[in-house]
């Protein structure tokens, strides 16, 4: 009797790693009414990002500054969503300015929709909350943003330590900046929010507001932090640089808050999860300044896992 053949077991498929990385030290004053809001630290930011991801077997892509234009992120974002598939990591950090529009989708006529100021506008969370939900059911999705965010109209003001050297300055763009901009460019900004909750609603997903709204006010660990958003495809983990009520400082060569997280991070020295992973760098923070984490869809494991890993 001829032997049976062996068959080879296949070697399971590497997981694919991407990363987009964005640093903006100035944002275009032809968009901002004069206000160009120049930083030190956000191009090293994003840089050292990239090193952290290439290092981890993550090909990175930088914007910078001028480069970080609205088109220039979508594009990406949707080339990136198209290229990632189950198993897949995507990793995405923000160095700049934060900021605040008038909410003209929701509810309620007084809510405020937080921004990342890219070079030629803002950022809309309703917008990077849809572009993230096109990613593939299955992908893993890293989401640090040094920056501030805010969801009152009223903040605390910049921490003592912005006070004592120029620099450390406060990466909240001003409020009265962002009324002006909004003003000036009124239509532009409600027609991005409600082609958003449009599009939220021909995909069968939560309506953006809603979804973030309720995640703002997840703690860390809580029974709700995953699950939240309805039709949420990927798994997503976001540790950002401050609460809602603070603000997130530029420094020398790095934010504080990214400059933390690489010191937690120590070359790839830490080993722990995405909640552990939060916790150090929230530990060694000034009380000023308490980085927030949260999730979007089935993020359960992905909050067990070491960071950065394919």
């Amino acid at each position: 009797m001829a032997a049976a053949k062996k068959t080879k077991a296949k070697a399971p498929v590497k997981a694919k790693g991407m990363g987009l990385h964005l640093g903006l030290n100035a944002v275009s004053a032809a968009h901002y009414g004069g206000w160009s809001g120049e930083l030190n630290a956000c191009e090293n930011d994003a840089k050292d990002m990239a090193a952290l991801a290439q290092a981890q077997g993550i090909k990175p892509t930088v914007l910078l500054t001028k480069k970080a234009t609205r088109a220039a992120f979508i594009a990406k974002m949707r080339a990136a969503a198209k290229a990632l598939k189950k198993g897949d990591l995507f990793f995405l950090s923000f160095s700049g300015h934060g900021g605040q529009v008038p909410d003209v989708s929701g509810e309620e006529a007084d809510k405020k929709d937080e921004t990342w100021c890219l070079w030629d506008t803002q950022l809309i969370d309703d917008e990077l909350y849809l572009a993230l939900g096109r990613f593939a059911a299955g992908v893993r999705i890293v989401v640090l943003s040094d920056s501030c965010h805010s969801g009152t109209v009223t903040r605390a003001g910049p921490p003592e330590l912005g006070t004592r050297s120029p620099q450390w300055r406060s990466k909240m763009m001003p409020l009265e900046v962002g009324r002006r901009t909004y003003a000036a460019h009124k239509a532009h900004y409600d027609k991005l929010q409600l082609a958003a909750a449009a599009e939220a609603k021909r995909a069968k997903v939560a309506d953006p507001d809603a979804a973030l709204a309720a995640i703002a006010h997840t703690v860390a660990g809580g029974g709700r932090i995953t699950g939240i958003a309805g039709g949420f495809k990927p798994a997503v983990v976001l540790i950002s640089g401050c609460q809602d009520n603070q603000t997130s400082m530029d420094g020398p060569h790095n934010g504080a808050f990214t400059a933390r997280l690489l010191k937690v991070w120590d070359h790839g020295k830490f080993q722990g999860s995405h909640a552990r992973f939060h916790a150090s760098i929230r530990a060694g923070m000034p009380a000023s300044q308490s980085p927030n984490l949260f999730a979007l869809g089935p993020a359960a494991g992905l909050l067990a896992q070491r960071p950065f890993t394919l």
